[in-house]
Protein backbone atom coordinates (compact mmCIF):
# COMPACT_ATOMS: atom_id res chain seq x y z
CA UNK A 1 0.00 0.00 0.00
CA UNK A 2 2.56 2.28 0.95
CA UNK A 3 4.54 1.64 -2.48
CA UNK A 4 1.68 2.47 -4.12
CA UNK A 5 0.89 5.65 -2.54
CA UNK A 6 4.36 6.84 -2.35
CA UNK A 7 4.03 6.84 -6.49
CA UNK A 8 2.05 10.38 -6.16
CA UNK A 9 5.08 11.91 -4.12
CA UNK A 10 6.88 12.51 -7.88
CA UNK A 11 7.58 16.02 -8.12
CA UNK A 12 7.24 16.52 -4.22
CA UNK A 13 10.26 14.46 -3.42
CA UNK A 14 12.89 17.47 -2.66
CA UNK A 15 10.49 18.98 -0.03
CA UNK A 16 9.65 15.68 1.10
CA UNK A 17 13.65 14.92 2.12
CA UNK A 18 13.92 18.30 3.08
CA UNK A 19 11.48 18.54 5.37
CA UNK A 20 12.47 16.15 7.67
CA UNK A 21 15.95 17.06 7.24
CA UNK A 22 14.82 20.87 8.58
CA UNK A 23 12.88 19.29 11.41
CA UNK A 24 16.06 17.07 12.72
CA UNK A 25 18.04 20.45 12.70
CA UNK A 26 15.46 22.39 14.86
CA UNK A 27 15.41 19.61 17.08
CA UNK A 28 18.86 19.30 17.40
CA UNK A 29 19.31 23.16 18.51
CA UNK A 30 15.80 22.74 20.71
CA UNK A 31 17.66 20.24 22.95
CA UNK A 32 20.85 22.35 23.14
CA UNK A 33 19.43 25.33 23.86
CA UNK A 34 17.97 23.64 27.68
CA UNK A 35 21.10 22.90 28.33
CA UNK A 36 22.97 26.28 27.42
CA UNK A 37 20.31 27.61 30.01
CA UNK A 38 21.13 25.89 32.58
CA UNK A 39 25.30 27.25 31.89
CA UNK A 40 23.48 30.49 31.90
CA UNK A 41 21.36 29.95 35.86
CA UNK A 42 24.27 28.94 37.34
CA UNK A 43 26.60 31.67 35.89
CA UNK A 44 24.20 33.48 38.58
CA UNK A 45 25.64 32.53 41.60
CA UNK A 46 29.74 31.85 40.36
CA UNK A 47 31.28 36.04 40.32
CA UNK A 48 31.77 37.12 44.15
CA UNK A 49 29.53 39.81 42.83
CA UNK A 50 26.83 37.20 42.86
CA UNK A 51 26.73 36.63 39.17
CA UNK A 52 29.13 36.38 36.45
CA UNK A 53 27.39 39.16 34.21
CA UNK A 54 30.11 38.30 31.22
CA UNK A 55 28.81 34.90 31.22
CA UNK A 56 24.66 35.72 31.37
CA UNK A 57 25.79 38.02 28.44
CA UNK A 58 27.60 35.47 26.61
CA UNK A 59 24.87 32.63 27.06
CA UNK A 60 21.73 34.80 26.80
CA UNK A 61 23.54 35.82 22.92
CA UNK A 62 24.12 32.06 22.65
CA UNK A 63 20.62 31.39 23.72
CA UNK A 64 19.63 34.03 21.31
CA UNK A 65 20.74 32.88 18.23
CA UNK A 66 20.09 29.34 18.43
CA UNK A 67 16.54 30.38 19.21
CA UNK A 68 16.45 32.46 15.82
CA UNK A 69 18.33 29.49 14.05
CA UNK A 70 15.81 26.62 15.40
CA UNK A 71 12.58 28.87 14.49
CA UNK A 72 14.34 29.55 10.85
CA UNK A 73 14.50 25.46 10.42
CA UNK A 74 11.29 25.40 11.63
CA UNK A 75 9.54 27.67 9.28
CA UNK A 76 11.51 26.31 6.32
CA UNK A 77 10.23 22.92 7.79
CA UNK A 78 6.89 24.06 7.87
CA UNK A 79 6.86 25.28 3.98
CA UNK A 80 8.88 22.18 2.72
CA UNK A 81 5.90 19.75 4.63
CA UNK A 82 3.20 21.97 3.54
CA UNK A 83 4.51 21.75 -0.08
CA UNK A 84 5.16 18.08 -0.14
CA UNK A 85 1.76 17.32 1.73
CA UNK A 86 -0.25 19.84 -0.86
CA UNK A 87 1.85 18.29 -3.95
CA UNK A 88 1.13 14.37 -2.82
CA UNK A 89 -2.79 15.05 -2.62
CA UNK A 90 -2.81 16.75 -5.76
CA UNK A 91 -1.09 14.17 -7.41
CA UNK A 92 -2.61 11.43 -5.53
CA UNK A 93 -6.47 12.73 -6.68
CA UNK A 94 -5.00 13.28 -9.94
CA UNK A 95 -3.64 9.74 -10.30
CA UNK A 96 -7.24 8.40 -8.65
CA UNK A 97 -9.29 10.30 -11.75
CA UNK A 98 -6.89 9.07 -14.16
CA UNK A 99 -7.72 5.92 -13.12
CA UNK A 100 -11.22 5.99 -12.95
CA UNK A 101 -10.87 7.73 -16.33
CA UNK A 102 -9.64 4.40 -17.89
CA UNK A 103 -12.61 1.95 -16.19
CA UNK A 104 -14.38 -0.18 -18.63
CA UNK A 105 -17.82 -0.16 -17.38
CA UNK A 106 -16.86 -3.64 -15.98
CA UNK A 107 -14.69 -1.63 -13.46
CA UNK A 108 -17.20 1.09 -13.14
CA UNK A 109 -19.51 -1.53 -11.70
CA UNK A 110 -17.23 -2.52 -8.75
CA UNK A 111 -17.64 1.08 -7.18
CA UNK A 112 -20.63 3.28 -6.27
CA UNK A 113 -20.63 6.93 -7.16
CA UNK A 114 -20.71 8.20 -3.76
CA UNK A 115 -17.76 6.04 -3.11
CA UNK A 116 -15.42 7.07 -5.78
CA UNK A 117 -16.38 10.75 -4.56
CA UNK A 118 -15.52 9.88 -0.57
CA UNK A 119 -11.91 8.61 -1.96
CA UNK A 120 -11.44 11.40 -4.11
CA UNK A 121 -12.33 13.98 -1.05
CA UNK A 122 -12.34 13.05 2.74
CA UNK A 123 -9.87 9.61 2.19
CA UNK A 124 -7.18 11.78 -0.21
CA UNK A 125 -7.63 14.95 2.29
CA UNK A 126 -6.81 12.19 5.62
CA UNK A 127 -3.93 10.51 3.73
CA UNK A 128 -2.23 14.18 3.21
CA UNK A 129 -2.82 14.40 6.68
CA UNK A 130 -1.10 11.72 7.96
CA UNK A 131 1.45 12.26 5.26
CA UNK A 132 1.98 16.03 6.54
CA UNK A 133 2.65 14.88 10.08
CA UNK A 134 4.93 11.77 8.81
CA UNK A 135 7.44 13.79 7.11
CA UNK A 136 7.28 16.53 10.01
CA UNK A 137 6.09 15.16 12.99
CA UNK A 138 7.17 12.05 12.48
CA UNK A 139 10.26 12.71 12.63
CA UNK A 140 10.37 15.37 15.54
CA UNK A 141 8.98 13.34 18.11
CA UNK A 142 11.21 9.96 18.07
CA UNK A 143 14.40 12.36 17.63
CA UNK A 144 12.83 15.28 19.88
CA UNK A 145 12.37 11.63 22.45
CA UNK A 146 15.80 10.06 21.86
CA UNK A 147 18.09 13.41 21.90
CA UNK A 148 15.72 14.70 25.09
CA UNK A 149 16.76 11.15 26.73
CA UNK A 150 20.22 11.12 26.02
CA UNK A 151 20.42 15.08 27.28
CA UNK A 152 18.39 13.87 30.12
CA UNK A 153 20.86 11.28 31.63
CA UNK A 154 23.73 13.69 30.84
CA UNK A 155 22.15 16.52 32.79
CA UNK A 156 20.44 14.17 35.68
CA UNK A 157 22.22 11.23 35.84
CA UNK A 158 20.05 8.89 37.44
CA UNK A 159 17.24 10.84 37.99
CA UNK A 160 16.78 10.66 34.68
CA UNK A 161 15.41 6.71 34.50
CA UNK A 162 12.08 8.27 35.96
CA UNK A 163 11.43 9.12 32.37
CA UNK A 164 12.90 5.83 31.52
CA UNK A 165 9.90 4.11 33.50
CA UNK A 166 6.93 5.99 32.70
CA UNK A 167 7.20 5.12 29.05
CA UNK A 168 5.89 1.62 29.40
CA UNK A 169 2.66 2.95 31.25
CA UNK A 170 1.74 5.78 28.23
CA UNK A 171 2.39 3.06 25.44
CA UNK A 172 0.51 0.55 26.94
CA UNK A 173 -2.23 3.50 26.97
CA UNK A 174 -1.70 3.52 23.44
CA UNK A 175 -2.09 0.47 22.51
CA UNK A 176 -5.65 0.48 24.17
CA UNK A 177 -6.60 3.75 22.65
CA UNK A 178 -5.42 2.25 18.83
CA UNK A 179 -7.23 -1.54 18.95
CA UNK A 180 -9.84 0.12 20.06
CA UNK A 181 -10.20 2.89 17.32
CA UNK A 182 -9.46 1.12 14.84
CA UNK A 183 -12.46 -0.74 14.03
CA UNK A 184 -14.26 2.11 14.48
CA UNK A 185 -12.59 4.02 11.81
CA UNK A 186 -12.50 0.93 9.33
CA UNK A 187 -16.85 0.70 9.76
CA UNK A 188 -16.80 4.82 9.55
CA UNK A 189 -15.92 4.98 5.96
CA UNK A 190 -18.31 2.82 4.55
CA UNK A 191 -21.06 4.61 6.31
CA UNK A 192 -19.59 7.82 4.54
CA UNK A 193 -20.50 6.51 1.48
CA UNK A 194 -23.73 5.67 2.45
CA UNK A 195 -24.18 9.30 3.67
CA UNK A 196 -22.36 10.65 -0.03
CA UNK A 197 -25.10 8.24 -1.71
CA UNK A 198 -28.00 9.43 0.46
CA UNK A 199 -26.97 13.33 -0.66
CA UNK A 200 -25.98 12.42 -4.57
CA UNK A 201 -29.57 10.76 -4.46
CA UNK A 202 -31.64 13.27 -3.01
CA UNK A 203 -30.07 16.12 -5.21
CA UNK A 204 -30.06 14.40 -8.60
CA UNK A 205 -33.81 13.18 -7.90
CA UNK A 206 -35.16 16.57 -6.01
CA UNK A 207 -37.75 17.03 -8.85
CA UNK A 208 -39.11 13.20 -7.89
CA UNK A 209 -38.70 14.03 -4.11
CA UNK A 210 -40.53 17.41 -4.61
CA UNK A 211 -43.54 16.32 -6.56
CA UNK A 212 -44.44 13.13 -4.57
CA UNK A 213 -43.82 15.51 -1.30
CA UNK A 214 -40.63 13.06 0.78
CA UNK A 215 -38.39 15.97 1.70
CA UNK A 216 -39.07 15.15 5.46
CA UNK A 217 -38.84 10.92 4.59
CA UNK A 218 -35.20 11.56 3.31
CA UNK A 219 -34.46 13.86 5.67
CA UNK A 220 -35.33 11.36 8.31
CA UNK A 221 -33.11 9.13 6.03
CA UNK A 222 -30.17 11.59 6.00
CA UNK A 223 -30.46 12.59 9.28
CA UNK A 224 -30.27 8.89 10.25
CA UNK A 225 -26.67 8.66 7.70
CA UNK A 226 -25.38 11.42 9.24
CA UNK A 227 -26.15 10.01 12.88
CA UNK A 228 -24.54 6.93 12.43
CA UNK A 229 -21.30 8.71 10.89
CA UNK A 230 -21.91 10.71 14.24
CA UNK A 231 -21.61 8.12 16.84
CA UNK A 232 -19.50 5.92 15.18
CA UNK A 233 -16.84 9.51 15.57
CA UNK A 234 -18.20 10.17 18.67
CA UNK A 235 -17.26 6.64 20.17
CA UNK A 236 -13.64 7.08 18.60
CA UNK A 237 -13.08 10.48 19.78
CA UNK A 238 -14.19 9.58 23.31
CA UNK A 239 -11.79 7.31 23.24
CA UNK A 240 -9.29 8.88 21.87
CA UNK A 241 -9.79 11.68 24.72
CA UNK A 242 -7.94 9.18 26.93
CA UNK A 243 -4.68 10.59 25.67
CA UNK A 244 -4.78 13.54 27.38
CA UNK A 245 -5.49 12.92 30.44
CA UNK A 246 -3.05 9.70 30.59
CA UNK A 247 -0.33 12.33 29.41
CA UNK A 248 -1.27 14.89 32.10
CA UNK A 249 -1.09 12.65 34.65
CA UNK A 250 2.00 11.39 33.95
CA UNK A 251 3.43 14.80 33.11
CA UNK A 252 2.45 15.89 36.66
CA UNK A 253 4.07 12.90 38.68
CA UNK A 254 7.40 13.47 37.17
CA UNK A 255 7.74 17.09 37.42
CA UNK A 256 6.89 16.53 41.11
CA UNK A 257 9.01 13.90 41.30
CA UNK A 258 11.79 15.42 39.98
CA UNK A 259 11.37 18.58 41.43
CA UNK A 260 10.94 16.97 45.38
CA UNK A 261 13.80 14.45 44.29
CA UNK A 262 16.32 17.03 42.87
CA UNK A 263 15.43 20.12 45.31
CA UNK A 264 16.57 17.88 48.33
CA UNK A 265 19.37 16.91 46.17
CA UNK A 266 20.44 20.42 45.89
CA UNK A 267 19.93 21.27 49.07
CA UNK A 268 21.43 18.19 50.82
CA UNK A 269 24.38 18.09 48.70
CA UNK A 270 25.09 21.78 48.60
CA UNK A 271 24.92 21.67 44.88
CA UNK A 272 27.70 19.25 44.28
CA UNK A 273 25.61 15.87 42.92
CA UNK A 274 22.55 18.42 41.40
CA UNK A 275 22.73 22.27 40.91
CA UNK A 276 20.00 24.54 39.87
CA UNK A 277 20.51 25.08 36.07
CA UNK A 278 21.17 21.15 35.97
CA UNK A 279 17.52 20.60 38.14
CA UNK A 280 15.83 23.45 35.25
CA UNK A 281 17.36 21.72 32.56
CA UNK A 282 16.08 18.33 33.92
CA UNK A 283 12.40 19.73 34.12
CA UNK A 284 12.65 21.18 30.25
CA UNK A 285 13.28 17.72 29.03
CA UNK A 286 11.32 15.93 30.92
CA UNK A 287 8.29 18.26 29.27
CA UNK A 288 10.17 17.45 25.64
CA UNK A 289 9.98 13.41 26.80
CA UNK A 290 6.99 13.45 27.82
CA UNK A 291 5.10 16.11 24.73
CA UNK A 292 7.48 13.81 22.36
CA UNK A 293 5.56 11.08 23.66
CA UNK A 294 2.26 12.49 23.29
CA UNK A 295 3.07 13.84 19.61
CA UNK A 296 3.65 9.80 18.66
CA UNK A 297 0.29 9.78 19.90
CA UNK A 298 -1.34 11.72 17.83
CA UNK A 299 0.65 10.42 14.91
CA UNK A 300 -0.68 6.89 15.74
CA UNK A 301 -4.25 7.60 15.49
CA UNK A 302 -4.08 9.45 12.43
CA UNK A 303 -1.97 6.90 10.55
CA UNK A 304 -4.42 4.21 11.99
CA UNK A 305 -7.29 6.30 10.28
CA UNK A 306 -5.25 7.11 6.89
CA UNK A 307 -4.23 3.31 6.35
CA UNK A 308 -7.66 3.02 6.07
CA UNK A 309 -8.33 5.45 3.95
CA UNK A 310 -4.88 4.66 2.13
CA UNK A 311 -6.15 1.23 1.53
CA UNK A 312 -9.29 2.29 -0.01
CA UNK A 313 -7.30 4.42 -2.53
CA UNK A 314 -4.88 1.95 -3.35
CA UNK A 315 -8.07 0.08 -4.48
CA UNK A 316 -8.95 2.51 -7.07
CA UNK A 317 -5.17 3.27 -7.80
CA UNK A 318 -4.40 -0.93 -8.77
CA UNK A 319 -7.63 -1.54 -10.08
CA UNK A 320 -6.75 -2.49 -13.84
CA UNK A 321 -8.91 -1.50 -16.98
CA UNK A 322 -11.01 -5.06 -18.00
CA UNK A 323 -10.81 -3.48 -21.52
CA UNK A 324 -7.62 -2.21 -22.75
CA UNK A 325 -6.00 -1.19 -26.72
CA UNK A 326 -3.57 -3.95 -27.75
CA UNK A 327 -0.23 -4.17 -28.13
CA UNK A 328 0.14 -3.26 -32.02
CA UNK A 329 -3.80 -2.04 -32.68
CA UNK A 330 -5.97 -1.33 -36.00
CA UNK A 331 -6.38 2.29 -36.47
CA UNK A 332 -8.50 2.78 -39.00
CA UNK A 333 -12.15 1.21 -39.04
CA UNK A 334 -13.15 0.56 -42.86
CA UNK A 335 -16.57 0.81 -43.05
CA UNK A 336 -19.53 0.43 -40.90
CA UNK A 337 -20.49 -3.22 -41.30
CA UNK A 338 -21.26 -5.25 -38.02
CA UNK A 339 -20.81 -8.42 -37.17
CA UNK A 340 -22.04 -11.00 -34.61
CA UNK A 341 -20.59 -14.92 -34.60
CA UNK A 342 -21.84 -16.91 -31.65
CA UNK A 343 -21.98 -13.87 -29.32
CA UNK A 344 -22.91 -14.65 -25.48
CA UNK A 345 -22.42 -12.11 -23.19
CA UNK A 346 -22.46 -11.88 -19.05
CA UNK A 347 -21.90 -9.31 -17.04
CA UNK A 348 -19.19 -10.97 -14.61
CA UNK A 349 -18.11 -14.46 -14.35
CA UNK A 350 -19.92 -15.42 -11.22
CA UNK A 351 -23.20 -14.83 -12.76
CA UNK A 352 -25.66 -16.82 -12.95
CA UNK A 353 -27.19 -16.95 -16.61
CA UNK A 354 -26.22 -15.17 -19.88
CA UNK A 355 -27.86 -11.61 -20.54
CA UNK A 356 -27.23 -12.36 -24.28
CA UNK A 357 -27.19 -15.98 -25.76
CA UNK A 358 -25.90 -17.29 -29.25
CA UNK A 359 -26.21 -14.43 -30.79
CA UNK A 360 -25.51 -13.98 -34.55
CA UNK A 361 -26.12 -11.33 -36.68
CA UNK A 362 -24.75 -9.76 -39.82
CA UNK A 363 -25.47 -5.54 -40.87
CA UNK A 364 -24.15 -3.81 -43.83
CA UNK A 365 -22.34 -0.50 -43.71
CA UNK A 366 -25.20 2.15 -44.33
CA UNK A 367 -28.16 -0.28 -43.21
CA UNK A 368 -30.57 1.40 -41.06
CA UNK A 369 -31.67 -1.28 -38.39
CA UNK A 370 -33.96 -1.38 -35.79
CA UNK A 371 -34.02 -3.12 -32.53
CA UNK A 372 -37.24 -3.81 -30.79
CA UNK A 373 -37.83 -5.79 -27.74
CA UNK A 374 -39.13 -5.71 -24.18
CA UNK A 375 -37.89 -4.34 -20.46
CA UNK A 376 -35.11 -6.54 -19.71
CA UNK A 377 -34.51 -7.91 -23.45
CA UNK A 378 -30.82 -6.53 -23.71
CA UNK A 379 -30.90 -4.51 -26.53
CA UNK A 380 -29.19 -2.25 -24.79
CA UNK A 381 -26.53 -4.90 -23.84
CA UNK A 382 -26.20 -6.01 -27.44
CA UNK A 383 -25.00 -2.52 -28.27
CA UNK A 384 -22.74 -1.96 -25.67
CA UNK A 385 -20.10 -4.56 -26.87
CA UNK A 386 -20.02 -2.69 -30.35
CA UNK A 387 -17.63 -0.07 -29.31
CA UNK A 388 -16.43 -2.31 -26.58
CA UNK A 389 -17.99 -0.88 -23.49
CA UNK A 390 -17.61 -4.38 -22.73
CA UNK A 391 -16.33 -7.47 -24.23
CA UNK A 392 -18.28 -10.55 -25.74
CA UNK A 393 -17.88 -13.34 -22.76
CA UNK A 394 -18.17 -15.67 -25.86
CA UNK A 395 -17.92 -15.26 -29.47
CA UNK A 396 -16.60 -12.29 -31.67
CA UNK A 397 -17.84 -8.80 -32.71
CA UNK A 398 -16.46 -7.28 -35.81
CA UNK A 399 -16.91 -3.92 -37.01
CA UNK A 400 -15.55 -3.51 -40.42
CA UNK A 401 -14.67 -6.64 -40.79
CA UNK A 402 -12.38 -6.79 -38.09
CA UNK A 403 -12.65 -8.03 -34.43
CA UNK A 404 -13.34 -4.91 -31.95
CA UNK A 405 -10.72 -6.40 -29.49
CA UNK A 406 -7.91 -5.73 -32.39
CA UNK A 407 -8.78 -1.56 -32.57
CA UNK A 408 -6.93 0.64 -31.13
CA UNK A 409 -9.99 1.93 -28.46
CA UNK A 410 -9.83 5.70 -29.37
CA UNK A 411 -9.90 4.52 -33.04
CA UNK A 412 -13.31 2.45 -32.52
CA UNK A 413 -14.85 4.60 -30.33
CA UNK A 414 -14.44 7.81 -32.48
CA UNK A 415 -15.91 5.72 -35.03
CA UNK A 416 -18.83 4.59 -33.28
CA UNK A 417 -21.02 7.11 -31.44
CA UNK A 418 -23.40 6.04 -29.56
CA UNK A 419 -26.25 7.81 -27.73
CA UNK A 420 -26.71 6.42 -24.84
CA UNK A 421 -30.28 5.63 -23.05
CA UNK A 422 -29.32 7.94 -20.11
CA UNK A 423 -28.61 11.47 -21.97
CA UNK A 424 -26.33 13.57 -20.24
CA UNK A 425 -25.18 17.00 -20.95
CA UNK A 426 -22.71 18.83 -19.05
CA UNK A 427 -22.14 22.50 -17.49
CA UNK A 428 -21.81 25.15 -20.25
CA UNK A 429 -23.28 26.38 -23.43
CA UNK A 430 -24.92 24.48 -25.94
CA UNK A 431 -22.23 25.12 -28.48
CA UNK A 432 -19.31 23.33 -25.75
CA UNK A 433 -22.09 20.65 -25.27
CA UNK A 434 -21.86 19.77 -28.75
CA UNK A 435 -18.36 20.19 -29.57
CA UNK A 436 -17.75 17.55 -27.30
CA UNK A 437 -18.57 15.64 -30.69
CA UNK A 438 -15.59 17.40 -32.07
CA UNK A 439 -13.91 19.99 -30.39
CA UNK A 440 -12.87 21.28 -34.10
CA UNK A 441 -16.40 22.00 -35.46
CA UNK A 442 -17.38 25.21 -36.90
CA UNK A 443 -20.55 27.24 -36.28
CA UNK A 444 -21.57 26.63 -39.00
CA UNK A 445 -21.18 22.23 -38.86
CA UNK A 446 -22.67 22.96 -35.32
CA UNK A 447 -25.97 24.24 -36.89
CA UNK A 448 -25.92 21.29 -39.75
CA UNK A 449 -25.59 18.71 -36.79
CA UNK A 450 -28.45 20.43 -34.79
CA UNK A 451 -30.95 20.44 -37.94
CA UNK A 452 -30.06 16.90 -38.34
CA UNK A 453 -31.29 16.54 -35.09
CA UNK A 454 -34.25 18.79 -35.08
CA UNK A 455 -32.62 20.79 -32.49
CA UNK A 456 -32.35 24.40 -34.18
CA UNK A 457 -35.63 25.26 -33.87
CA UNK A 458 -35.81 25.10 -30.01
CA UNK A 459 -31.91 26.39 -30.27
CA UNK A 460 -32.77 29.71 -32.34
CA UNK A 461 -35.80 30.23 -29.85
CA UNK A 462 -33.21 31.36 -27.14
CA UNK A 463 -32.37 34.47 -26.44
CA UNK A 464 -28.92 33.63 -26.51
CA UNK A 465 -28.69 30.51 -29.26
CA UNK A 466 -25.91 28.67 -29.45
CA UNK A 467 -24.52 30.56 -26.36
CA UNK A 468 -27.00 29.54 -24.05
CA UNK A 469 -25.94 28.12 -20.88
CA UNK A 470 -26.93 24.58 -20.30
CA UNK A 471 -27.25 23.98 -16.30
CA UNK A 472 -25.26 20.58 -14.81
CA UNK A 473 -27.09 17.17 -16.32
CA UNK A 474 -29.19 19.83 -18.47
CA UNK A 475 -31.29 20.92 -15.52
CA UNK A 476 -32.65 24.06 -17.98
CA UNK A 477 -33.93 21.98 -20.83
CA UNK A 478 -36.54 19.36 -21.71
CA UNK A 479 -36.21 15.97 -21.93
CA UNK A 480 -36.75 15.71 -25.55
CA UNK A 481 -34.29 18.99 -26.42
CA UNK A 482 -31.61 16.87 -24.13
CA UNK A 483 -31.91 13.67 -26.40
CA UNK A 484 -31.65 15.93 -29.52
CA UNK A 485 -28.86 17.92 -28.54
CA UNK A 486 -27.17 14.40 -27.86
CA UNK A 487 -27.96 13.35 -31.18
CA UNK A 488 -26.44 16.23 -32.60
CA UNK A 489 -23.65 15.89 -30.99
CA UNK A 490 -23.10 12.62 -31.81
CA UNK A 491 -23.33 13.37 -35.24
CA UNK A 492 -20.91 15.78 -35.06
CA UNK A 493 -18.34 12.40 -34.88
CA UNK A 494 -19.04 11.66 -38.15
CA UNK A 495 -19.24 8.19 -37.55
CA UNK A 496 -18.71 4.90 -39.45
CA UNK A 497 -22.12 3.62 -37.28
CA UNK A 498 -24.54 5.66 -34.93
CA UNK A 499 -26.32 4.12 -32.49
CA UNK A 500 -29.52 5.94 -30.69
CA UNK A 501 -30.22 3.72 -27.61
CA UNK A 502 -34.28 5.01 -27.21
CA UNK A 503 -32.29 8.47 -27.61
CA UNK A 504 -35.90 9.84 -29.59
CA UNK A 505 -38.55 8.53 -26.29
CA UNK A 506 -39.24 12.06 -25.66
CA UNK A 507 -39.54 13.42 -28.36
CA UNK A 508 -42.93 13.20 -30.43
CA UNK A 509 -43.46 11.23 -33.56
CA UNK A 510 -43.36 14.08 -35.78
CA UNK A 511 -39.76 14.94 -34.66
CA UNK A 512 -38.88 11.51 -34.21
CA UNK A 513 -39.51 11.43 -38.08
CA UNK A 514 -37.82 14.33 -39.02
CA UNK A 515 -34.87 13.28 -37.38
CA UNK A 516 -34.86 9.91 -39.05
CA UNK A 517 -35.76 11.42 -42.57
CA UNK A 518 -32.91 13.78 -42.66
CA UNK A 519 -30.34 10.83 -41.22
CA UNK A 520 -31.18 8.87 -44.23
CA UNK A 521 -31.10 11.82 -46.52
CA UNK A 522 -27.71 13.40 -45.29
CA UNK A 523 -25.94 10.23 -43.49
CA UNK A 524 -26.60 7.62 -46.04
CA UNK A 525 -23.52 6.06 -45.75
CA UNK A 526 -23.82 5.81 -41.94
CA UNK A 527 -24.87 2.57 -40.09
CA UNK A 528 -27.60 3.61 -37.74
CA UNK A 529 -28.91 1.30 -35.18
CA UNK A 530 -32.49 2.11 -33.71
CA UNK A 531 -33.44 0.91 -30.67
CA UNK A 532 -37.25 1.89 -29.77
CA UNK A 533 -40.04 1.16 -27.54
CA UNK A 534 -42.49 2.50 -30.31
CA UNK A 535 -42.29 0.79 -33.85
CA UNK A 536 -42.74 3.68 -35.68
CA UNK A 537 -39.35 4.68 -34.90
CA UNK A 538 -38.08 1.20 -36.17
CA UNK A 539 -40.55 0.50 -39.00
CA UNK A 540 -38.79 2.10 -42.07
CA UNK A 541 -35.74 0.00 -41.52
CA UNK A 542 -33.95 -2.45 -43.67
CA UNK A 543 -34.43 -5.34 -41.28
CA UNK A 544 -35.77 -5.15 -37.74
CA UNK A 545 -34.42 -7.20 -34.60
CA UNK A 546 -37.07 -8.22 -31.85
CA UNK A 547 -34.81 -9.39 -29.12
CA UNK A 548 -36.31 -11.62 -26.23
CA UNK A 549 -35.11 -12.94 -23.28
CA UNK A 550 -31.45 -11.96 -24.37
CA UNK A 551 -31.51 -14.08 -27.94
CA UNK A 552 -32.67 -13.13 -31.30
CA UNK A 553 -36.18 -14.06 -31.52
CA UNK A 554 -36.87 -12.76 -34.94
CA UNK A 555 -35.31 -10.72 -37.44
CA UNK A 556 -36.87 -9.02 -41.04
CA UNK A 557 -38.50 -6.30 -42.26
CA UNK A 558 -41.79 -4.54 -41.00
CA UNK A 559 -43.82 -6.25 -43.28
CA UNK A 560 -42.52 -9.96 -42.81
CA UNK A 561 -42.48 -9.43 -38.87
CA UNK A 562 -45.99 -8.58 -38.85
CA UNK A 563 -47.00 -11.64 -40.93
CA UNK A 564 -44.37 -14.10 -38.82
CA UNK A 565 -43.64 -12.84 -35.33
CA UNK A 566 -46.55 -12.67 -32.99
CA UNK A 567 -44.28 -10.91 -30.09
CA UNK A 568 -43.64 -7.87 -32.56
CA UNK A 569 -47.37 -8.31 -33.51
CA UNK A 570 -48.40 -7.66 -30.26
CA UNK A 571 -46.14 -4.62 -29.53
CA UNK A 572 -47.98 -3.38 -33.15
CA UNK A 573 -51.61 -3.87 -31.96
CA UNK A 574 -51.24 -2.96 -28.40
CA UNK A 575 -49.23 0.30 -29.52
CA UNK A 576 -52.19 0.75 -32.50
CA UNK A 577 -54.77 0.23 -30.60
CA UNK A 578 -53.77 2.46 -27.58
CA UNK A 579 -53.00 5.27 -29.95
CA UNK A 580 -56.37 4.85 -31.81
CA UNK A 581 -57.98 4.69 -28.11
CA UNK A 582 -55.96 7.98 -27.16
CA UNK A 583 -57.62 9.64 -31.03
CA UNK A 584 -60.85 8.32 -29.47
Amino acid sequence: MFRTLLKSVREYKLPSILAPLLVSCEVVIECIIPMIIAELVNRFGTAEGGFDIDGVYRYGAIVALLAILSLGFGAAAGVACSRASCGFARNLRRDMFHSVQSFSFENIDRFSTSSLVTRLTTDVANVQNAYMMIIRTAIRAPFMLIFAIVMAFIMGGKMAWVFIGVVPILGIGLAFVISRTMPLFRRVFKKYDKLNASVQENVKGMRVVKSFVREDYEKKKFGAASEEVCLDFTRAERILALNNPIMQICLNIVMIFVLSVGSNMIISSGGEALNVGHLSALLTYGFMILSSLMMLSMIFVMITMATESGRRICEVLRESPTIVSPENPVCEVRDGSIEFSDVSFKYSEAAGRFALSDINLSINSGETVGIIGGTGSSKSTLIQLICRLYDASLGVVKVGGVDVREYDLKTLRDKVAVVLQKNVLFSGTIAENLRWGNAEATDEELRHAAHLAAADEFIDSFPDGYNTYIEQGGANVSGGQKQRLCIARALLKKPRILILDDSTSAVDTRTDALIRAAMREYIPETTKIIIAQRIASVCDADKIIVLDGGKIHAMGTHASLMEDCEIYREIYTSQNKAGDEDET
